[in-house]
């Protein structure tokens, strides 16, 4: 019989993105390009690299990205400040998403929270895309209590969790990602909030 496989959290996160971040994003999978194939840090994008990846990995890719500024524009704007950056949510994706100094992450390794704040004045939301990849860190041994709300989304108010539906338009529409905007906004404030209530 094997043992359990456990995870195994970087102890520096591995993927796109800024030091330190306020918000992070956590996904199963990674481009699908050599040069991101051997990351072992953060990296940040440098500007039209974001475009790059959507146009050599496909469509899907170019949607994570877009959802993930959707996101951003979205949330309130007395908590975040993503939307005062740039006037579309486009531009705010070509020219801060993911690059130095913008406080965002796209996380390709397990979820290590111990490395990260909680503190009230710079506290790191976490979110992890999809049901099955979060069920897949949980049985993994992910220490998070869930509270799932509905077959999609689910929250850890103490460890600043939300699971949500992967980011793609059909699985995370508009509604869900001003939802999912709400959620955070209620999380930083150390409650559950949910525009569905």
């Amino acid at each position: 019989m094997r043992d359990k496989q456990t995870v195994q959290p970087a102890i520096n996160p591995i993927g796109f993105g800024d030091r330190p971040f306020t918000i992070a994003v956590y996904i199963a999978n990674q481009p699908n390009l050599p040069e991101y194939q051997s990351l072992n840090q953060l990296t940040c994008l440098q500007q039209g690299e974001i475009t790059r990846i959507g146009q050599t990995c496909g469509n899907g890719w170019r949607k994570v990205f877009n959802v993930y500024a959707k996101l951003l524009y979205a949330l309130d704007k007395k908590h975040f400040s993503f939307s005062k950056l740039a006037p579309t949510w486009q531009q705010y994706r070509d020219q801060y998403l993911l690059q130095a100094g913008s406080g965002t992450a796209l996380i390709f390794s397990s979820p290590n929270f111990s490395l990260l704040s909680n503190d009230v004045e710079v506290k790191t939301l976490h979110i992890i895309c999809g049901r099955t990849y979060a069920k897949q860190l949980v049985n993994l041994g992910l220490e998070v209590q869930l509270t799932w709300l509905d077959e999609e989304f689910a929250i850890d108010v103490v460890k600043a969790v939300i699971v949500c539906p992967y980011f793609d338009y059909r699985q995370l529409s508009n509604h869900k990602i001003k939802r999912l905007s709400v959620m955070l906004t209620g999380v930083l404030m150390g409650k559950i909030s949910d525009l569905n209530e």
